[in-house]
């Protein structure tokens, strides 16, 4: 496909060889698990008269998605943007398009149309698919505003009321079916979307053998049987509930996924107890909403024996609070949609498990931590910028090339960004970022596109945007303006949002705080101190 970078083939035939590739696709694989499974549950509708899908139907269901979009005219290697909630179209649409050998985008329900525009150009998307409504938002208006500006979008379909819009095609009844073009293992399975940390986000090709790899190897790690109930708490379209192990291991593994309509404690909790399920993955906002619900909440939640934590560094504290008023395991993820992942086992000490991001999943993922002045690697146990490459992290953004250059090292290497120290049993300790990213609740937030869009504000004359410490989402996102000689007064923050919401921005990426001062710091070099800048602003 053109835009995406293949790994050397040095070490395809290293990582093939050590068996982590294997000569299968998502959509074969799912095949196979229904052969195995079939009649047992495969997924669960966690909404309150939410259906049960089988394996073998799950399977049959995708096969008749697959058959109704190749009638459209969807052929192997086209795009589709994907942004459906977690329901079980979702599941099937994914599936049918993976079977097909499309490619899809997977965007998230809070993108809007600045996300999606980029995202539908970019991939150079011939379909977007969205729900009628989620949350009470309604994305067939937002879909009209997406068509009207990128004209080139030949398809809009509707899990639900299609309103001027086409509902997800199925294969028409009583017409054989065709055979469909096979996607290869090595071809790109999905685009998941990256955090933005400059700019707008970037799209992360993942091939079929390297995401199935993510998707197995983590559900062993986790220990997953057949006998587990995993629960879908988080947007199901973000790498974590998805292939961490997510709904992918949890269907390799012959388990049941529960996706649940909201992240809530009083959702979760009530689906714990009703379907009782053994595993689920939070965010540390949501896992600090969870333990402090356990004080009052009564749902049995005897069949729980993990709790995943990732998306964020979770807090030793909290982490030591898990296990005594959940009544259940911790374990530590630290990761990225672009590959590595790192777990504590399940097998760790306590002081690993509630002090440490974990270790490298796979005995292949190569690590270095970096000097960033330097690029020497650091003395072990000091502070650096982590470089990774390995057999399921990407060696290029999809049509990036520009970015890929300074994202990358000549010899393959990943700089994420982030800042860790590892210990000598192998496992990291985040200690920040390198990068200007703010990671509010799990969802990375660019201080330069927010910056760009804040400057663009009449009344602004500078701005300066950085994260500030809260216990209760990670980081809050500070604004810090110099108003404009034309302003003949501050904006109120509300403005400032309803100001970044016309302009296209998802709600999570738009600030929390706004301060107004006279002039901003600088460095010795002249740029803007913004370590200076946070330190001067009082709690709120």
């Amino acid at each position: 496909m053109r835009g995406f970078t293949p790994w050397p083939e040095e070490y395809a035939e290293r990582y093939r060889a050590a068996g982590y590739w294997r000569d299968e696709t998502l959509g074969g694989l799912l095949r196979q698990w229904a052969e195995r499974s079939g009649d047992a549950v495969a997924l669960v509708d966690g909404r309150p008269d939410g259906s049960r899908y089988s394996y073998a139907e799950l399977n049959r269901l995708a096969d008749a998605r697959a058959q109704g979009l190749r009638e459209l005219g969807l052929r192997a290697g086209d795009r589709v943007v994907v942004q459906l909630p977690n329901v079980p179209e979702f599941a099937v649409t994914l599936f049918g398009l993976l079977r097909l050998g499309v490619v899809p985008v997977l965007a998230l329900p809070a993108h809007r149309q600045l996300e999606i525009e980029h995202f539908v150009r970019l991939a150079e998307a011939r379909a977007y698919v969205i729900p009628d409504r989620h949350e009470g938002f309604d994305y067939r208006g937002l879909a009209a505003s997406v068509r009207a500006a990128v004209p080139e979008l030949e398809h809009v379909l509707v899990a639900g009321e299609p309103g001027d819009f086409a509902p997800l095609p199925d294969a028409v009844p009583g017409r054989a079916p065709e055979p469909l073009d096979q996607p290869g293992p090595g071809d790109v399975a999905v685009l998941l979307i990256s955090g933005g940390t400059t700019g707008k986000p970037k799209l992360i090709p993942r091939t079929h053998r390297d995401y199935a790899y993510n998707a197995r190897a983590s559900a062993e790690v986790c220990g997953l049987v057949a006998e587990d109930v995993y629960l879908a708490c988080l947007p199901i379209a973000h790498n974590f509930p998805l292939a961490c192990p997510g709904f992918l291991g949890a269907l390799g593994a012959g388990a049941t996924t529960v996706l649940a309509p909201a992240p809530s404690p009083d959702v979760g909790l009530r689906l714990v107890e009703r379907e009782r399920v053994t595993v689920t993955a939070l965010v540390p906002p949501m896992a600090r909403m969870w333990v402090e619900a356990a004080g009052w909440d009564t749902s049995d939640r005897s069949s729980l024996r993990l709790l995943q934590v990732g998306g964020a560094k979770l807090d030793q504290g909290l982490a030591e609070r898990v296990t005594p008023e959940l009544g259940c395991g911790v374990q530590q993820v630290f990761g990225m949609a672009e590959g590595l992942l790192n777990y504590t086992r399940l097998d760790d000490p306590a002081d690993l498990v509630n002090g440490t991001q974990g270790r490298p999943l796979c005995p292949d993922d190569e690590i270095r931590v970096v000097d960033g002045e330097t690029g020497a690697d650091v003395p072990p146990g000091e502070v650096g910028e982590l470089f990774t490459r390995g057999p399921y992290t990407l060696r290029g953004y999809f049509r990036a090339d520009a970015y890929n250059a300074g994202a990358f090292t000549p010899d393959g290497f990943y700089k994420t960004g982030d800042l860790v120290r590892r210990l000598p049993s192998g496992h990291l300790v985040v200690a920040g970022r390198s990068k200007e990213v703010i990671n509010r609740g799990g969802e990375n937030v660019s201080a330069t596109m927010l910056e760009d869009h804040l400057a663009e504000h009449p009344s602004i004359a500078q701005v300066a945007v950085f994260g500030l410490p809260d216990e209760s989402v990670g980081e809050r996102v500070c604004a810090v303006v110099v108003l404009s000689a034309e302003a003949d007064r501050p904006p109120k923050l509300k403005e400032l949002r309803a100001f970044l919401a016309d302009r296209g921005l998802a709600r999570f990426v738009t600030p929390d705080r706004l301060v107004v001062r006279e002039k901003l710091p600088v460095t010795g070099v002249g740029k803007i101190d913004k370590r200076a800048l946070a330190g001067s602003i009082e709690p709120a």
